[in-house]
């Protein structure tokens, strides 16, 4: 970062999020306009999940917000401008004009009570209706599932999963990675003395974690009970394909709209097949409607913007990483490239010289 109190520069945005196209123009205007009043930004790591959830909620309301991406591998989410944004340096955060909130769930809850105009689509149902009561089951089902001790356990044994998207080498990674943010965090604590508490609390978090995430009893225990939720999931979906929907209409989780439930199912989902989870519970002929759901919803406009495919997680996660570092080491890299290319333009002269040489030879 380039300072404390704020991020490196402006091109550290990402695109604003827009609506998609086949929502009415008027509408679009008329959400844009009453935005402009004020400005929502959000502070998120592309691969976090629950950053993931929230940008999706986003992109689905078809709301404009400033999205800055602070990277979890350069500890971005440790440096002191971001722990006085939020003292537990975890990702996201929603700053709303003087409001801050960081619970992800507490966020998404936000967005829909603060932007819920006509021209904006509603991803819960009135309260105290059936649909809403279904609808705020499956939040806080899904919502409960411990998807950093999935993320974490498959990393740390890979022999759980099935078809992986994460590289060999990510095990060794990890714990270097968390053995140096550990030290990291205590040295954080003494340079700043007013946010000493919270790097303790945060540095003993993150030592509770490791030691719970990497215990093969307790990963084989969460994956058991996912097993139920998937279950439950799967009969809800069924009993959509029982109903007589609209003509025209495309029935999700809860009925025949998208809401936020939906939101935490299909990030859910993704995040399961990036690990190498999705064969174990959907597949071959098992949890067919859970499969169906999945093979829909990652067609949807707004979650390609937000999540894409499945194999580019990698890619949209190490390539502004890299491009960071590139620019923070600008003249140490440039004197590099400009080293190499010269030797490898002289090399490629030499081999067309040989070249000719060798034609007029023969």
């Amino acid at each position: 970062m380039a300072s404390e109190n704020r991020p490196e520069s402006q091109d550290e945005k990402t695109a604003l999020i827009e609506k998609d196209p086949e929502q009415d123009v008027h509408q679009e205007c008329g959400t844009i306009a009453k935005q402009r009043e004020s400005t929502l930004t959000l502070y998120h790591w592309t691969q976090s999940f629950n950053s993931q959830k929230v940008r999706l909620a986003i992109a689905e309301k078809g709301l404009l917000c400033e999205q800055y991406d602070v990277s979890l591998p350069l500890s971005e989410h440790n440096e002191p401008w971001f722990m006085h944004l939020n003292p537990t340096g975890e990702v996201p955060v929603l700053v709303h004009n003087e409001d801050i909130i960081c619970d992800p769930t507490q966020i998404m809850d936000y967005l829909e009570q603060s932007f819920n105009d006509e021209g904006t689509p509603k991803l819960i149902p009135e309260e105290g209706s059936t649909y809403y009561l279904r609808v705020q089951h499956y939040r806080e089902l899904l919502d409960s599932l411990q998807m950093d001790a999935y993320t974490h356990g498959c990393i740390l044994h890979p022999e759980i999963t099935m078809d992986s998207h994460i590289p060999a080498y990510a095990a060794a990674c990890i714990r270097t990675q968390i053995g140096n943010t550990q030290s990291e965090l205590k040295k954080l604590a003494e340079q700043n003395p007013e946010l000493k508490d919270a790097y303790i609390a945060k540095q003993r978090r993150l030592k509770s974690k490791l030691f719970d995430h990497d215990n093969m009893k307790h990963l084989k225990k969460l994956l058991d009970e996912l097993e139920g939720v998937m279950d439950q999931v799967e009969t809800e979906l069924q009993r959509r394909v029982e109903e007589t929907p609209e003509e025209g209409s495309q029935s999700w989780l809860c009925g025949d709209f998208f809401s936020m439930a939906d939101v935490s199912l299909a990030v859910t989902l993704h995040r399961l097949k990036f690990l190498g989870l999705s064969r174990r519970f959907w597949g071959d002929g098992n949890r067919v409607n859970l499969e169906t759901y999945y093979e829909r919803v990652v067609e949807r406009p707004a979650f390609r913007r937000v999540l894409g495919h499945v194999n580019n997680i990698l890619i949209s996660a190490v390539l502004p990483v890299a491009f960071r570092v590139a620019r923070k080491n600008a003249p140490v890299i440039l004197g590099t490239t400009l080293l190499i290319g010269v030797l490898g333009g002289a090399t490629y002269l030499a081999f067309l010289y040989m070249k000719k040489r060798l034609t007029v030879s023969f």
